[in-house]
């Protein structure tokens, strides 16, 4: 009998077993998604772990590795669960030591002292980062490690990073997801060790001057350096365009015009903009190619000497350098690690480009940083890396092939070849965490892309390195005015794609378990190499179906209680806010609705300063901004939502959710299907942990 139940799962078992153990040299490929694992179980607890789990879940399993290295099978299965503690472990230890005092109540106005640590210059005014923060009237240590400010001014007096400023501030605690699901600003600031965030009332002035002859102030000089190179810049190319040359050469992105952010967004090119792995190669690239040109060019040299291996370390030093001048943020840092592995096998005489390298950059940084797991950053540029990689793994000897013997009309077509593969891979590996996190698909990147990219290749960065070297002769225009040329030609190109007729397709929110299945089938198709491979085409397809699943919320109210906004079955959406449309809050909603504008519908929502009435298909609803409002909301309203506590008995209403509902579970989402009425809120998922600490239930 036994020998029935089992015998039809012999022949699969088998097969799968020899497609493993052949795939042996591609095992250690799989480290990284392990440690990503672990690092992913960590941020899905509900509660805190205590601190001695991490490190005593990880030893035990070490001892038992040890007691049972004869084991073969066992053993593979004990390493794999060992780097997925591993993982953990980091994740549970990047939290701890960043831990610090968050702000947990709007206050002020407050006087408030810091030393700047970082200015970003906005359309409006700039944003202030302040260290060693000391609020008025508060103890020492419950001021934050970090404060993120907004100085809307006119005549500020001029400010330094390293300038110790006192002011007067409104500060509150970095602000929950806008909607269950959306994106964690509280967790992010956590990790960026940011405990307050707020704006000016005041000018800020300075007490005392930053301390430019210091050995600690190395990198408040280097910040202040940053600074000023960027009003350099945008005061030699003015406009639109020194603000872009700004961002490409500083890493300082607020002067760009909104209308050209949301150009490049549409356009597919918005990657462009942001330091990246494309400009730390770019960089490292030219200055590879050129210091070994410039050596080749000496014949003692080219025939002697390690030329290769130099120019190398070169471009290993420059690309350094880059990632210091353009602010050194933890994907830019990423950029470069991955590059610094790869400029050092080619000093090792290594193959500079392979799955192992990209391996071991991904490992670094998630023992390192293994915060950086949930950044769209992190996602998309090893998902463009792991994509580009297994295609040109595959393609690669068929490309020399191609390029040996090849005039002057092949390469070019080789080249504009790559370019237009690159794109098409990258665009297709990225796409799903884009659609997760941007919920938008620029329908055109692809042509946008194939234009601009041998514009930022050949012409931008080429110039910007050039720029940075003619600096300290004064000569850098020679190099900015033919960048700035190039920069309005991928202006051109993006307001141009994204003015085509439906040049953005926005998807409604799906789930993280949707991603996650498509980043696994993902994964399996590029990480193998056997014929199983293709059944991660599968589990693509699979993730797919679920993302076409969701349930989009039909209500959602604001964690203060002052917007509301509701889908009707068309799709349309209507919104009840004194907020602006264009606020933060709003703009999550639509986005995750997959709608581009709200609506006007009296006959459907009417709202007066006392609140607003809508007539659901399945009930009327009241929106109670005032107390005035809630006793006729409470006669007749089938759902009452309430900015203030209702402490009235409302008996026509199947639900009452009020300002505690808010204020314990943040952001709500309703959703009403066949009269019963289903409520989750922002924080419900969040769980006790450092960054989102649980309010006590309603009594």
């Amino acid at each position: 009998m036994a020998l029935s139940i089992t015998s039809p799962w012999r022949r699969p078992t088998a097969l799968l077993s020899e497609a493993f153990a052949a795939e042996r040299e591609r095992w250690p490929l799989w480290l990284p998604v392990l440690l990503a694992m672990g690092v992913a179980v960590y941020f899905a607890l509900p509660v805190e772990p205590p601190w001695y789990l991490g490190p005593t879940m990880l030893g035990g399993l070490l001892c038992l590795a040890m007691a049972l290295h004869r084991r073969g099978n066992v053993l593979l299965v004990l390493m794999a669960v060992i780097a997925v503690a591993a993982g953990f472990w980091a994740a549970q230890s990047s939290s701890a030591r960043i831990a610090g005092p968050v702000l947990k109540s709007k206050m002020g106005p407050v006087g408030l002292t810091g030393t700047i640590t970082d200015i970003e210059t906005r359309p409006h005014g700039l944003r202030l980062s302040l260290r060693d923060s000391r609020i008025a009237k508060r103890p020492d240590w419950q001021a934050p490690k970090l404060v993120r400010l907004s100085l809307r001014y006119k005549g500020e007096p001029l400010l330094a990073v390293g300038d110790r400023v006192r002011l007067r501030a409104v500060l509150m605690p970095p602000g929950g997801p806008a909607a269950p699901g959306a994106y964690d600003f509280a967790r992010a600031a956590w990790f960026k060790g940011i405990g307050a965030v707020g704006y000016a009332v005041s000018r800020a002035v300075v007490v005392v001057p930053a301390d430019a002859s210091s050995l600690a102030a190395m990198a408040q000089r280097i910040a202040a350096w940053r600074h000023d190179l960027a009003d350099h810049l945008r005061r030699q190319l003015p406009g639109k365009v020194g603000a872009v040359a700004a961002a490409l050469m500083t890493g300082d992105r607020g002067a760009i015009p909104e209308t050209d952010m949301q150009a490049m967004r549409d356009a597919g090119l918005a990657h462009l903009l942001a330091i990246s792995g494309l400009h730390v190669g770019l960089i490292a690239g030219w200055l590879f190619f050129s210091v070994r040109l410039f050596l080749v060019l000496i014949p003692t040299l080219a025939l002697h000497a390690p030329i290769k291996k130099w120019a190398a370390a070169i471009a290993l030093l420059g690309a350094f350098a880059y990632m210091l001048l353009t602010g050194g943020t933890v994907p830019t840092q990423r950029a470069f690690l991955m590059l610094a592995l790869m400029m050092l096998a080619i000093m090792l005489d290594r193959v500079a480009i392979s799955f192992r390298l990209l391996a071991w950059a991904a490992v670094a940084v998630l023992l390192w940083a293994p915060e950086s797991l949930l950044s769209v950053s992190f996602q998309m540029s090893f998902a463009a890396v792991v994509g580009l990689t297994a295609i040109y793994e595959g393609l690669g000897p068929a490309m020399i092939r191609w390029r040996s013997d090849a005039g002057l009309a092949r390469r070019l077509s080789l080249y504009f070849g790559a370019v237009l593969l690159t794109t098409l891979v990258a665009s297709t590996a990225t796409a799903p965490f884009a659609l997760y996190h941007f919920n938008r698909v620029a329908m055109y990147g692809l042509a946008a892309n194939l234009l601009a990219v041998p514009l930022t290749a050949l012409f931008v960065m080429p110039c910007a390195l050039l720029a940075y070297i003619l600096l300290p002769f004064g000569l850098e225009k020679l190099a900015l005015v033919p960048m700035g040329y190039a920069i309005e030609g991928i202006l051109a190109i993006a307001h141009t794609v994204a003015a085509w007729p439906g040049a953005v397709t926005l998807v409604p929110a799906f789930s993280i378990g949707a991603l996650s299945v498509m980043t696994l089938g993902g994964l399996w198709l590029c990480l193998w190499q056997g014929r199983w491979r293709y059944g991660g085409v599968l589990a693509i397809a699979l993730g797919v179906v679920l993302a076409t699943m969701g349930d989009p919320p039909d209500i959602l109210i604001d964690g203060r209680g002052k917007a509301m906004a509701a889908r009707l079955p068309d799709g349309r959406v209507l919104v009840a806010t004194p907020y602006r449309r264009n606020s933060m809050t709003l703009s999550t909603w639509l986005r995750r609705w997959g709608t581009a504008e709200p609506v006007e519908d009296d006959r459907v929502m009417r709202c007066d300063r006392l609140g607003c009435a809508l007539l659901h298909e399945s009930g009327a609803v009241g929106f109670a901004r005032d107390p005035r409002a809630l006793e006729d909301d409470c006669r007749i309203a089938d759902l009452v939502l309430s900015a203030m506590p209702v402490r009235i008995n409302c008996p026509s209403a199947q639900m009452v959710i009020d300002r505690f509902d808010l204020w314990r579970r943040g952001s709500i989402a309703v959703r009403w299907r066949d009269g019963v009425i289903s409520v989750q809120g922002a924080n419900d998922d969040r769980g006790d942990r450092p960054w989102s600490k649980a309010k006590p239930a309603k009594k």
